[in-house]
């Protein structure tokens, strides 16, 4: 089951025969979760899964963030004798669930993100700083660290350390290549700057961004992503990820969308109904990953909120490229007679350079609208609530309420709780 690769560079074929790989691989996969998985076993009986095609995959069941939840243990396709590695997901919008890793997972893992890293110009000459954890039952770290070897580059497991630490790293290890969330790097670049070491001097040509949308919907920069250019005189490459699937969605050097591996996973976009939703247009991803072991899935919603692009893209690839996430379904905000997402608030607050930290809330109104506030610290007292409230509206036709804090305040609320992610998004709507 674990050969996939014999179809390492598929992506560069036709599309025809792309949907003639996919079609073998879906047939396989269902067999598979069928003959292995109880949960699976249990919902598909009584569907004629030999007559399946890869056009009428919509007439099988979803899996969603709660089988995790409640059916773990009846996801488990393999004895507990063959898990090699635990992960708990980050828990964004609940709590952490387990994805249990056989070794083939592991290196399925590893090519994943071997064949991303490359799509983006990294090669065994790259010497790749990680600035994201590598513990905690967390695995980003791990997997691009087992990428970054399976690639043959040299990797800097620094993890999740301090801006002088990392400064060192960059003085003495030189590395051509960073992996981190944009936010931080962005820090991390102003950080040098203010100790004497300009970011466009160091070795550093690209960046690998994870943990934060890097586009706008029309696959532009966002105000951070173009800060990040600017600083570091480098390439920033966006990449998607769950733990769940296992999978990830790279830029490739045309950096524009993140490209499917069709050996790996099928991706599908889904409307509020469930119903499938042609290229272009904007809904949930759900995933179905192929050669996972421990743990595989069929029409996984991720909760998150995207759209694909289906023409040839200008580096060769035929795959579909998956577009920026534009926010979290569970996220969404009806502001107003406006719906929007904390992305969208985040952009704009991130295009203020007085603007030093922020969290929005949100809370029930009445029905046709949701409260929304926004907290922010700022670097001096010349940016005031009004106009950063004016820029809110320039580009959201709202006006939500800014209540500027001090930058203490801000991050004791960031980062309260034991997550592993700064928690931007407070959500106490009575029904989410």
């Amino acid at each position: 089951m674990m050969d996939f690769y014999q179809y390492r560079n598929i992506e560069f074929s036709r599309p025809d025969e792309i949907k003639n790989v996919q079609e073998r691989l879906l047939k396989n996969h269902l067999d598979y979760i069928f003959d292995h998985s109880q949960y699976y076993r249990r919902v598909l009986n009584g569907i004629a899964l030999n007559r399946i095609t890869l056009d009428e995959i919509s007439r099988l069941p979803f899996t969603d963030k709660a089988v995790f939840e409640n059916h773990n243990d009846e996801l488990l396709s393999v004895p507990v004798s063959k898990i090699v590695d635990i992960v708990l997901s980050s828990g964004t919008t609940g709590k952490p669930t387990r994805i249990m890793y056989t070794e083939n997972d592991l290196q399925r893992l590893a090519y994943n993100e071997e064949i991303s890293f490359a799509g983006c110009g990294i090669t065994s000459d790259d010497v790749v700083l990680l600035t994201c954890t590598i513990d905690r039952c967390f695995v980003a770290g791990l997997a691009y660290f087992l990428g970054i070897r399976a690639l043959g580059a040299a990797a800097v497991r620094n993890g999740l350390n301090s801006f002088e630490s990392h400064m060192e790293m960059i003085r003495r290890m030189k590395p051509t290549v960073i992996v981190g969330v944009p936010s931080f790097m962005h820090k991390l670049g102003l950080f040098l700057r203010s100790k004497g070491l300009e970011p466009r001097d160091s070795n550093v040509t690209k960046l690998v961004c994870i943990g934060e949308p890097l586009r706008d919907r029309d696959l532009s920069l966002t105000k951070i992503g173009g800060y990040l250019e600017e600083i570091w005189g480098a390439k920033v490459f966006s990449t998607y990820a769950s733990s769940e699937t296992i999978t990830s969605f790279c830029e490739c050097s045309a950096q524009k969308g993140g490209h499917l591996h069709p050996e790996l996973a099928i991706v599908e976009i889904v409307d509020d109904d469930g119903e499938v939703l042609p290229y272009g247009e904007t809904g949930e991803v759900v995933v179905t990953t192929f050669f996972v072991e421990g743990m595989p899935l069929l029409r996984f919603r991720t909760g998150d909120v995207s759209f694909l692009i289906n023409e040839p893209c200008s580096c060769g690839r035929f795959s579909p490229r998956l577009g920026p996430i534009l926010g979290r379904k569970k996220q969404m905000i009806k502001y107003r007679g406006t719906t929007l997402y904390p992305q969208a608030v985040y952009s704009v607050l991130d295009g203020i350079p007085e603007v030093t930290e922020y969290y929005v809330t949100v809370s029930s109104d009445f029905e046709l609208s949701d409260a929304l506030k926004v907290y922010v610290s700022v670097e001096n007292n010349a940016c005031s609530a009004e106009r950063i409230m004016d820029k809110l509206q320039a580009h959201l036709r709202v006006r939500p309420e800014v209540v500027i804090s001090g930058k203490d305040e801000i991050q004791s609320q960031l980062f309260s709780g034991n997550s592993r992610k700064a928690i931007r998004f407070i959500d106490r709507r009575i029904n989410q």
